[in-house]
């Protein structure tokens, strides 16, 4: 059995507000249910049993939307209790937990605090940019809503980062960008480039997904100044370099979608519904309930036929220099396939730009992991 992740949505696609760019909420409304409801007890406990069962060494429950905190405090203070009832396997259990902020007050912070959870925190950065698609679903802005639950969890010190959707907006302000986030002492941030869901199954585009030459852009300056402030020994902390850095060094990427092929990591709707990504949360790819068990759900010809077809096997991307960095990137990105295949990641010219530019000081980052003295001129 492998160590496991698990993604929650206990409040399926309901949300307290309401983004333009928002892939969930596009990708729901082409299911024959929209939303799933909110995750019942019952539910919530057959999961927690069966990927104890499932689970060997570590397992992580990552609780996404959605809003999940609509799920309310007393469904994450029972899914704690069940945990800790039913880990006679003595399995280390992280929660983590992506919100959009909007209802952390006091008590959802000491909540967080004492229960060790991890927190991303949805800011895409100051309040002009922040505002702009971010807002609750009677248009109001949610800028100040997002920085005061920052402040409640440096209070009350949880464990938070910050995710910033790019997209051209966001692209075309790297410096920006950049300053807000170290004037606010963000130590530890990561990247989802802007994907045009509204696009997909040749829909109108929504006209969010960023470009690919702004997104390179975007990496290029964004690197210069992170790099320099790193070597000067700032301690702000960008998942997809420290994942580079780590491919670089001979070693995995932690971050999905980096390592070339998926993983069927399990997306948990709150019917109990199991799809294999989040991304696929849809009726095609509906792999059965948790009641199921995860090691009957991994087995399923819908699960295996996930993961034999996402890996990167075209020639263009095996002949480029950049390869062993980029893999050919998430499977959602490389779409739309070719005879069960998937393509070219839209991306391409962004990472060629940025592996071009970069390459060689990310391979010294992979030094510095590899070689105890090694620094960095």
């Amino acid at each position: 059995m492998p160590a496991a992740s698990i993604l929650i949505k206990p409040a399926s696609s309901n949300c307290n507000i309401n983004c333009k760019y928002c892939f969930y909420k596009c990708l729901s409304s082409r299911r024959e249910e929209y939303t799933k409801g909110f995750m019942q007890e019952d539910t919530l406990e057959a999961l927690v049993i069966n990927a104890i069962n499932y689970a060997d060494g570590f397992l992580s429950f990552a609780f996404q939307g959605g809003e999940p905190l609509l799920a309310g405090i007393g469904f994450f203070q029972k899914a704690v209790m069940l945990q800790k009832k039913y880990n006679t396997k003595g399995l280390h259990i992280e929660n983590t937990i992506q919100t959009n902020g909007i209802l952390i007050n006091k008590e959802w912070a000491e909540f967080l605090s004492e229960n060790n959870f991890l927190v991303g925190l949805s800011l895409d950065g100051p309040k002009k940019i922040h505002n702009q698609y971010r807002k609750t679903t009677t248009n109001e802005n949610t800028f100040e809503d997002v920085m005061h639950a920052a402040s409640l969890l440096k209070q009350y010190h949880v464990d938070f980062n910050i995710l910033s959707v790019i997209t051209n907006e966001t692209a075309r302000k790297a410096s920006y960008l950049y300053k807000f986030y170290k004037k606010q002492a963000f130590n530890f941030i990561q990247f989802i480039p802007c994907l045009d869901e509204a696009g997909r199954d040749n829909q109108s585009p929504g006209g969010f997904a960023v470009n690919p030459e702004e997104y390179g852009r975007f990496l290029c300056e964004f690197f210069d100044l992170w790099y320099e402030d790193f070597k000067a020994g700032a301690d702000m902390d960008i998942r997809f370099f420290s994942n580079l850095a780590q491919m670089a060094a001979g070693y995995p990427a932690e971050q999905c979608g980096m390592n070339g092929y998926c993983q069927c990591y399990f997306a948990v709707e709150g019917d109990g519904s199991v799809y294999p990504c989040d991304f696929y949360c849809t009726d095609k790819w509906k792999l059965g309930n948790v009641t199921d068990g995860f090691n009957n759900l991994a087995a399923s010809d819908k699960a295996v036929l996930f993961t034999k077809y996402s890996g990167c096997n075209l020639p263009e991307c095996k002949e480029c220099p950049y390869f062993n960095l980029c893999r050919g990137g998430c499977r959602r990105w490389r779409e739309s396939f070719t005879d069960g295949m998937p393509g070219l990641n839209s991306l391409c010219k962004a990472y060629r730009m940025f592996f071009g530019y970069a390459s060689e000081r990310i391979y010294k980052l992979g030094r510095l992991i590899k070689e105890p003295g090694y620094r960095l001129d």
